[in-house]
């Protein structure tokens, strides 16, 4: 229904608006309480980043995109990589509490904000924007990335977008008119508290699954393996008669020393024969914002874990409807079409949700492995390396449900499968953690601006 509301000429003349999305009632803030200040009286830069072409191979510098930004900071998971010279490394290097916000996306990522903790030479694309806060500014970085990730900075990020079809946009400039409640420094080291909190365990997240994913290569001997990447090599015509492809690459020999040293072990089988249903890929959802169910899609694997808080939501009357792409807890979710053909990520939620059309699912025997432990398996090397050779492309790369039973799973003890599990947990539950110190933080600038306000 649409929805009528006036505004006096002069509440616009100053904002130089004439596009009645600016002035919706649901973006109002009094800023007529309390002390507040602009992001552009308190910064020293503000900055877009460098456009250049970027790699995925790990040579030069990583550069962050705006899928880097997750959860209020910047996560180098799954960066790309540029080469660039020592004087734009001067000039784009990122240093620590910089923030980044992104400033070109569709609306719902346009805002996007997170701070810079890591250590190490890292640079940022030209669609993000860097700000960086004086040394003596009343507002700390992390208070400053907290409010623009909290509902007040959010209102101002939505008002201010300029939206044109599927994208929407806020300039430096915008960005710098964006004004913040100035609170107590005791109440922002609070805040800041709480987001390094967070940040710690997020990087305790990341570093439990990576020991689990270090502790099953070295089981294997992985590092000793010949993967290298041969230009030419022969084949028998028998074999593309057996496997039904013609492809080069289907044949590349690192695919088949993997599997033999896989079969060697004597403790491998075929993922086929692991599973207490068919694979079978998702379905089309049917979005809802107001709904009380989940779907995913292949921008909710993470390179390590599910990213539950992103998922988009679906009627659950649409999910009751949809037996077929039913995802429960313990199924592990394999992404099959795109970019990041073969990342696997575990559901460990107990909400209902269920699998896009992108995704393919996967439901153990629990009695032959555990799903946990497949996730990480597949998500590894050892399971990417498979997922390459079996991918296919007709206009688009695909891996088919038909071809993912023919996977080699390496099948160590159910003691061991379970060490490997319970790191995966532990990195779980670790993240778990991290998101609830981050909430805690945003809900504490709400509560704290709302009560000066008053």
């Amino acid at each position: 229904m649409a929805q009528i509301f006036i505004i006096k000429k002069s509440e616009f003349e100053g904002a130089m608006r004439l596009d009645a999305e600016y002035y919706q009632p649901k973006y109002r803030i009094d800023f007529g309480r309390g002390s507040w200040v602009t992001v552009g009286d308190i910064i020293q830069m503000c900055q877009y980043g460098i456009s250049k072409a970027m790699m995925e191979e790990p040579v030069g510098y990583p550069i962050f995109r705006m899928d880097d930004i997750k959860n209020a900071f910047l996560a180098d998971d799954e960066v790309k990589y540029i080469q660039m010279a020592d004087t734009d490394l001067k000039k784009y290097r990122l240093e620590l509490d910089d923030i980044l916000f992104n400033r070109v996306n569709s609306e719902e990522f346009v805002g996007r904000t997170g701070i810079f903790k890591l250590v190490g030479d890292y640079v940022f694309a030209s669609y993000l924007i860097r700000i960086r806060v004086k040394p003596n500014s009343p507002i700390l970085a992390d208070y400053l990335n907290a409010f623009l990730n909290s509902s007040f900075g959010i209102k101002q990020i939505r008002k201010l977008s300029r939206r044109a079809v599927n994208q929407a946009n806020v300039n430096a400039e915008e960005l710098k008119s964006i004004k913040i409640a100035v609170l107590s420094l005791q109440a922002q080291e609070e805040i800041k508290h709480l987001c390094d909190k967070s940040f710690a365990e997020f990087e305790t997240s990341k570093s439990l699954y990576l020991q689990a994913e270090q502790l099953l290569l070295d089981e294997l001997g992985f590092k000793d393996l010949d993967l290298s990447h041969q230009l030419y090599y022969t084949v028998p015509f028998k074999k593309t008669e057996e496997a039904n492809r013609l492809d080069a690459e289907h044949f590349q020999p690192k695919y088949e020393r993997l599997l033999q040293h896989l079969t060697n072990t004597g403790k491998a089988d075929l993922l086929g024969n692991l599973v207490a249903q068919p694979i079978k890929r998702g379905l089309q959802p049917e979005y809802d914002s107001n709904g009380g169910a989940f779907a995913f899609t292949e921008k909710d694997l993470g390179r390590h874990l599910l990213n539950v808080e992103g998922a988009q939501h679906i009627s659950e009357d649409f999910w009751r409807r949809t037996e077929r792409g039913r995802v429960r807890k313990g199924d592990v979710l394999l992404y099959s079409i795109g970019a990041y053909i073969g990342r696997a990520n575990v559901y460990l939620e107990n909400a209902k949700a269920i699998a896009s059309s992108n995704l393919t699912t996967i439901r153990t025997d629990k009695a032959k492995c555990n799903s946990v432990y497949l996730a990480l398996y597949l998500n590894s090397p050892l399971g990417r390396l498979q997922a390459e050779k079996w991918t296919a492309s007709v206009g688009q790369m695909a891996l088919y449900p038909s071809d993912v039973p023919k996977f080699v799973v390496y099948l160590p003890s159910m003691e061991f499968q379970q060490r490997i599990a319970d790191l995966v947990t532990q990195s779980w539950e670790a993240r778990q953690k991290a998101r609830q110190l981050l909430e805690e933080a945003k809900h504490k600038v709400e509560n704290m601006v709302e009560g000066k306000s008053k």
